[in-house]
């Protein structure tokens, strides 16, 4: 029966063992001077009792070896808890630059998987053995939180702006995920599953699924033309609009006299509202698509952005 009742969760990532190993040192860190305490003071109370109504204590003289020891000693000890934890920490919250990057999108009360091959799934995430795996989140409403206990990580998923996390999963099978943050009635029927499979498996499952007709990629570059991005955003109307490639990642001078990094939430925020952070030297000629594009179509136009990693030929007409 209590095999049905794990006291904790599954384990399938290197950086999920090292969080139990810092959880389980700082736990009995604290168990053991908990204990030590507790039974100093009654050690104490019995060995230094009043043990009649005329007894008189005497003076206490100052111990400053014992003041030191019981000084120094929590002082490493926290000092040691600090250092490990901030490098687990580190470890888990910047992702590895050759992690391949799957999309995500909170909504009440699902989560919108997107994988790089244009393959999508609701509440369910098949991701491969040994492969860094970098999420990019956003929700499509309220204040979400993608937590996935057998990776030990968990980060909030916030409408209007993108954030991250990462994990690689060491061994297969299948584990849950949920949302962490309360965002409603259905919140605790946000749950899904995040199913590890072998590289070979993985490749077979994106064929029986149906790999996609279009990657994100390309469907994103659609979704650029459908829109008539690319009658502005092109070489040779560089006058009209800022050129996209080679944007991302790069510092922007802003028309109100400040600067920002064309990040993926700066991209966003400029196809929604481009007045928001107006790039120097430009009119805000261009249409607020607020209300007119779904998370989905966003995440793909993020991704085309990102794609035009270098600068346009010159006389070329392509966006």
């Amino acid at each position: 029966m209590w095999r049905n009742f794990p006291l904790f969760p599954d384990t399938a990532s290197d950086l999920a063992r090292e969080v139990d190993a810092l959880y389980f040192f700082a736990l009995g860190v604290t168990a053991f001077f908990s204990l030590l305490i507790a039974g100093l003071i009654f050690y104490l109370g019995l060995r230094y009792r009043r043990r009649s109504p005329d007894e008189v204590g005497r003076p206490e003289r100052p111990a400053m070896a014992l003041e030191i020891v019981w000084s120094l000693v929590p002082l490493v000890i926290t000092m040691f808890l600090f250092v490990w934890g901030a490098r687990v920490f580190f470890s888990l919250s910047r992702p590895p630059a050759d992690a391949t990057e799957y999309y995500v999108v909170g909504k009440q009360w699902m989560w919108k998987f997107q994988h790089p091959e244009g393959v999508r799934e609701i509440n369910t995430l098949h991701v491969p053995v040994g492969r860094r795996i970098k999420l990019t989140m956003t929700s499509e409403d309220v204040l979400h939180s993608l937590y996935l206990p057998a990776m030990r990580t968990k980060a909030d998923v916030l409408p209007g702006r993108y954030t991250t996390l990462w994990f690689q999963a060491d061994k297969p099978g299948v584990f849950p995920l949920y949302c962490a943050e309360y965002c409603g009635a259905e919140h605790s029927r946000m749950i899904g599953r995040l199913v590890v499979l072998e590289p070979k498996d993985y490749e077979e499952w994106l064929a029986q699924g149906g790999r996609a007709v279009s990657t994100v990629l390309v469907s994103g570059e659609q979704l650029f033309q459908e829109r008539s991005c690319a009658t502005c955003h092109r070489p040779d109307a560089a006058t009209r609009a800022p050129l996209l490639h080679g944007l991302f990642g790069k510092r922007v001078e802003l028309a109100s006299g400040g600067s920002a990094v064309a990040d993926e939430t700066y991209i966003r925020e400029s196809i929604l509202n481009p007045r928001a952070k107006l790039v120097a030297g430009y009119d805000p000629v261009m249409p607020a698509y607020q209300g007119q594009l779904s998370e989905d179509e966003l995440v793909q136009l993020v991704i085309y952005v990102k794609s035009l990693g270098a600068a346009a030929p010159a006389g070329s007409t392509s966006p």
